[in-house]
Order: structure tokens, then C-alpha cells, then sequence
């Protein structure tokens, strides 16, 4: 960790997780401090809705990917689930500064955005970005020079590989888990449900 003035710089602290034949990468904006972590992996923090709406969308449960003893999320079970899905994640930011001492977006500066091209050259069956909130759907779509999503939905855009050959892609924009964002978990989940559906995970 360097500083910059008062306000250190954080790296991303994390390794992408991309499973072979991935078809979807989600893309969130940066982890919360180590301290609120409950796992090693991403969407750590236990009050964070991530893998309760996924439990939700795939199995009608909430808690489906939460360990028994109800304090932590199932990192395992978590990742032979993506891995069996094909669904890729990281995030927009691979160094940050935190203006507050909180994981909010509204307060994190993006120091050096991710290098999306780098994860999609991993990616090749890859069809579609799904960005976790706001600040990561901007930032995404600054990469691509497209416009940004309305909240459920995605725009359509294109990304040129390192020999020049263009694909088509989806980069969808749905709402955070972060239970700051004003909107239910169920409400969160039919949102979530909706573009797996749309991208065949379903």
C-alpha cells in the first residue's frame, strides 16, 4: 500500500476468478476493507446481499450459499457454483482511494481503472460484462466508449481484441447488493434473474 498525501492507495487484493468456458464477467467496483471480510472472495462482507440474491435467483433460497453457522458465505460452494455457471468475476478498479474510511462507492476514487481487455483476452467464449452498480457501470462503459446502461438493462457495444478483430458484447448495468441501494432484495433477485435468463445461465 503507497500514500498519496494522507489518503493511501489501495490494490486490488484479489486474483480475477475465471473459470474455463466463462460465457459472463461480473465486474463490481473494489472489495471493502479486509476487516469486513467473511470469506476470501469476492463480495466478502457478510451484510453485502451478492450471494443472497444469487441463492434467491437459482434456488429459491437466501441463505443457500451461507454457511451453517449463519455468519459467513460458503467460498466452495460459491465457486464450484460459478465455475459450473461460467460466470467470471473481478472488478472496474484495480487501485483505489477510500475518501472516507467506508466500502461506498460515492467515496471511492478509481486510482487505475481494471484492464478489462486483459480479463475478456482470458475469455473467449465471453458474451456479456454484467456490472454490479453504478460506479462500476460507468466505468466500465468509459472503457468501452459507450453509453451508460439504465439500471436492468444493457447496451450494446464492441470489443477489439490485440490482433484488431471486433466482438459484440453486452455490457448490462444492474443494481448493487449493497443494502444502501433502495431497492428490496427480492426486487434485486427478479432483476438478477432476468438477465441470466437473457444470457442462457439459466
Amino acid at each position: 500500500m503507497e500514500r498519496c498525501g494522507e489518503i493511501p492507495v489501495e490494490r486490488h487484493p484479489l486474483e480475477p476468478f475465471i473459470p474455463e468456458g466463462a460465457r459472463i464477467l461480473m465486474l463490481g467496483s473494489f472489495p471493502p476493507k479486509r476487516e469486513r471480510w467473511s470469506m476470501d472472495f469476492f463480495y466478502p462482507n457478510f451484510n453485502n446481499d451478492m450471494w443472497r440474491i444469487f441463492g434467491l435467483v437459482f434456488y429459491d433460497d437466501r441463505s443457500f450459499f451461507t454457511v451453517s453457522d449463519g455468519k459467513r458465505f460458503d467460498k466452495v460452494k460459491i465457486t464450484d457454483f460459478c465455475t459450473e455457471k461460467g460466470i467470471a468475476l473481478y472488478d472496474t478498479a484495480s487501485e483505489i482511494r477510500r475518501l472516507q474510511d467506508n466500502a461506498s462507492d460515492k467515496f471511492l476514487e478509481i486510482v487505475s481503472p481494471a484492464d478489462i481487455g486483459a480479463l475478456l483476452a482470458r475469455m473467449p467464449g465471453c458474451k456479456a460484462i454484467v456490472t454490479t452498480g453504478q460506479k462500476a457501470a460507468e466505468t466500465a462503459a468509459a472503457y468501452f466508449g459507450c453509453p451508460v446502461p439504465s439500471p436492468g438493462t444493457f447496451t450494446e457495444t464492441t470489443w477489439k481484441d490485440d490482433k484488431g478483430q471486433s466482438s459484440p458484447l453486452r455490457l448490462w448495468r444492474m443494481p448493487s447488493s449493497s443494502r444502501a441501494y433502495p431497492l428490496s432484495l427480492e426486487k434485486k433477485a427478479e432483476t438478477y434473474r432476468r438477465m441470466f435468463v437473457f444470457e442462457s445461465i439459466i
